[in-house]
């Protein structure tokens, strides 16, 4: 995983990928992903959604904790419940705010009621966070163990008989173990390019040329069809920064398209908007932003509100660019170094949490869905400007049943944040990998989340 050495080890509800990763393979819930980003079952064998979306009811499979015990319906209400708490105060608890109540059933059947209905709720059960513990372990599929202090983590995959299947002959022999690091991306890459890993996931725009050196990443090099938000948070409201017009002046100046020639990234889709407008049933707006003006209107009308403010100020406009490290980094901020130079405004590069003006939001989305990405400005979050009034919007759709008055309320919610200019959108996010070509589980998906497990199992 490309990523620092020790984000592999961390413990609670903001995890790295490459925590996501092992919580995923070690810790399972009710249900998971498969290599292709599809929901498959987990803990819950099968379910049901109820005629009006707003019941899920499972039914959990015959097997056991690790101590032992069985997986009963009142423990996952209460695990369940207990996750659902401690993420209070992050996004991924805003996405769960249509939960209302968790209801053991019977002995094996849990229901999970919600405001109204989310047609992608499965898929937000199935995020790496949502992982069942009890009493400090996980129901599998794999369990995850350390050595003291060695920098890696070692995967063994429950046989089948452990998590409630039949038992499958020889598994020992033919499951196999894998081993899972972290490393800045520099050397993951070297290490791959030497044979001495088999898969390497997490990769970003900010490390992208790195995947295309060498002979060995030739046709090893897969991205992923991702889904999400890639641009820059406004983290300041003062002195140029002071104006959504001048804000917009700034997202105005950029020529997406040309943005992305650098980096010999095919198929990387642009953005002008926050949200995609294909994620509404009913597109509430064009494709792309300002398309009755030339980009060349557009750098004439920026270059004019800079000019604007200097004169009145006295003074340049000089921005901060909190950007992560990488040669990506460095391409990426030449084009905007670029762009900006051309309407009268300087910027300086700055590690991320530097106190830059401006700075790098490179997030997957967890569903598809508009209020994922309203979710990730709500104020509660201080991740830069916000809306007040967009928040409110959000909640008051959660708990809107008919389906065209919901999507008026996030779309108005998006036209709020719009209006405030907190965020310069520039794109998909960038995921990449390199797959050595006996790596046969792996595929490319839209949410970034590859399943170990699947590559420990038998190819025959």
């Amino acid at each position: 995983m490309v990523g620092d050495t020790d984000s592999i080890f961390q413990q609670g509800v903001r995890l790295s990928s490459a925590a996501q990763h092992v919580r995923a393979a070690s810790f399972e819930g009710l249900v998971a992903l498969d290599p292709a980003g599809q929901i498959v079952p987990a803990i819950a064998e099968r379910w049901i959604v109820t005629d009006d979306g707003r019941s899920y009811i499972f039914r959990l499979r015959n097997s056991d904790w690790p101590d032992g015990d069985a997986i009963s319906a009142r423990d996952v209400q209460i695990i369940l419940n207990d996750i659902i708490a401690r993420l209070e105060g992050t996004s991924l608890g805003l996405d769960l705010a249509k939960v209302v109540e968790v209801r053991a059933m019977t002995g094996r059947v849990i229901e999970v009621q919600l405001s109204s209905p989310m047609p992608e709720f499965l898929r937000l059960l199935a995020q790496p966070e949502m992982g069942f513990v009890k009493n400090g372990g996980g129901a599998g599929p794999m369990i995850a163990s350390r050595e003291e202090n060695e920098p890696f983590v070692r995967l063994n995959a429950l046989p089948p008989e452990a998590r409630g299947f039949p038992p499958r002959e020889n598994w020992e022999e033919l499951a196999r173990a894998i081993t899972v690091r972290s490393l800045p991306a520099e050397a993951a890459v070297e290490a791959f390019a030497e044979g001495e890993i088999d898969l390497l996931l997490n990769g970003r725009l900010s490390s992208f040329p790195l995947a295309q050196l060498g002979p060995l990443s030739r046709g090893a090099v897969q991205v992923d069809p991702s889904l999400g938000l890639f641009g820059l948070a406004v983290r300041s409201d003062s002195g140029f920064l002071s104006d959504p017009a001048r804000r917009e002046a700034l997202s105005m100046a950029i020529d997406r398209t040309a943005l992305i020639e650098p980096f010999g990234l095919g198929g990387w889709q642009p953005t002008t908007w926050i949200i995609p407008p294909a994620l509404f049933a009913s597109s509430p707006y064009p494709e792309t932003r300002w398309n009755a003006l030339s980009f060349e209107d557009r750098r004439t009308i920026a270059a004019q509100r800079v000019s604007a403010w200097t004169s009145a100020a006295g003074e340049a406009a000089t921005l901060r660019i909190g950007l992560p490290a990488g040669p990506g980094s460095d391409l990426l901020f030449e084009q905007l170094d670029a762009a900006w130079t051309a309407i009268g405004v300087n910027v300086e590069k700055v590690a991320p949490g530097a106190g830059a003006d401006l700075e790098l939001r490179d997030r997957l989305a967890r569903y598809s869905s508009p209020r994922w990405f309203l979710n990730q400005f709500n104020c509660e979050l201080e991740i830069g400007l916000c809306s007040s009034r967009a928040d409110e919007l959000v909640r008051e759709s959660l708990s809107q049943n008919d389906p065209v008055l919901k999507e008026q309320l996030l779309a108005e919610a998006h036209a709020q944040l719009i209006a405030q200019e907190v965020f310069i959108p520039l794109g998909a996010p960038v995921r990449w990998a390199l797959v050595r070509g006996a790596i046969d589980a792996y595929q490319a998906n839209p949410w970034g989340i590859h399943p170990l497990f699947p590559l420990s199992q038998p190819t025959t």
